[in-house]
């Protein structure tokens, strides 16, 4: 392989995180300069408990995050990118002052019961939210979807399949102009749809769907770093958000939906769903791609597609990965305690410069 085709060096616009869990109080602290390294900006999840629901909750929640970071001297600027928490009883009077707030980005939605923290999420979309999605789709707000039914009918595999037809098609039906972003895609099902679909959409991708299939939750034993929601899905899904993401489709973009959950929390009875890759997101991203031999299409998918898909300026400072060895550590401190990264313990074949 020619220098060209595996370079040594790799330097890229500045991307941008679309999907990012950075909790609050000392795990804030902790985390937030993990991916104030690597990123600009981005769309900072609002499930704490209680949830972000107003426009004052987003922008209080926005001076802490921007509280932590003057803490540290060593980190490039980062501009948190504010959402709120959908619930059944959203105003969309509420909508509007986000969106002039220009603070507030997005909307969330979360089905009730879907992951972590959604405990106040909505149980009917189309029947209790009607007033918050016009006002949405007026505004030209984008709505960012966890994509899963939460029927306990319907298989843990099967859930975004699923969502499909029970909800975005019902949905972008009936609010056409409206803006989605199909979050943490996890099946050819999403890909393709959001591939093909009418209208304003698009869709996050997360580096631990494009590298592992749900093999790795189970190798040698029940890994429970590996668990996310949506969960890890059979290869063909996985081959197919590879092709997906490493297209050239705007309509795809990055989104980590990095989330931290204290070391004991995972390796629990009852462990949390959430995969740690902040700290090494974009090496993970830079092996997925050079491993489809698609490593020239990384900077779209990292750094144009999310800011043109969002209307924002696209980032003008850069970032540079070299190829050298570098081994995800076993663990990082979490406050009092530590969190475990994903994949701790490989090695990877990019560094952050």
């Amino acid at each position: 392989m020619s220098s060209a085709q595996n370079p040594t060096q790799l330097t890229i616009t500045r991307p941008d995180d679309w999907h990012l869990h950075l909790r609050d109080g000392a795990a804030l602290q902790a985390v937030a300069g993990d991916s104030a390294r690597q990123f600009a900006r981005a769309i900072i999840m609002p499930n704490l408990r209680p949830p972000v629901t107003t426009t004052g909750q987003a922008l209080a929640y926005r001076q802490r995050i921007e509280a932590a970071l003057a803490q540290r001297d060593d980190l490039p600027a980062f501009t948190p990118l504010m959402t709120l928490y959908l619930t059944d009883n959203t105003p969309a009077e509420e909508i509007v002052r986000a969106h002039e707030s220009g603070q507030v980005h997005a909307v969330k939605l979360y089905p009730a019961g879907a992951t972590t923290n959604s405990d106040a999420g909505v149980t009917d979309l189309l029947g209790k939210c009607g007033k918050a999605l016009q006002a949405l789709e007026r505004c030209g707000m984008p709505l960012l979807v966890h994509g899963e039914v939460t029927d306990p009918g319907i298989d843990v595999f099967d859930r975004e399949a699923v969502f499909i037809e029970r909800v975005m098609q019902p949905l972008r039906k009936a609010y056409p102009g409206l803006k989605v972003v199909f979050e943490h895609i996890t099946t050819k099902d999403g890909a393709e749809y959001v591939r093909d679909a009418d209208g304003p959409i698009g869709a996050t991708i997360t580096p631990q769907h494009m590298l592992y299939n749900r093999n790795a939750i189970f190798t040698g034993g029940v890994r429970p770093h590996w668990y996310c929601l949506p969960i890890l899905k059979r290869e063909v899904h996985r081959q197919a958000l590879v092709e997906a993401a490493t297209s050239g489709n705007p309509r795809f973009f990055l989104g980590t939906d990095s989330a931290p959950h204290a070391r004991g929390l995972k390796e629990h009875a009852c462990g949390c769903a959430g995969c740690y890759t902040a700290l090494h997101a974009m090496e993970l991203y830079a092996t997925a791609f050079e491993r489809a031999g698609r490593l020239d299409r990384l900077e779209g998918f990292a750094s144009f597609h999310g800011p043109d898909f969002y209307g924002l300026p696209r980032n003008t400072d850069t970032l540079t990965l070299r190829r050298e060895p570098f081994v995800i550590p076993e663990e990082v401190p979490f406050g009092d305690t530590s969190l475990v990264p994903l994949a701790a313990g490989e090695s990877l074949e990019w560094r952050m410069a």
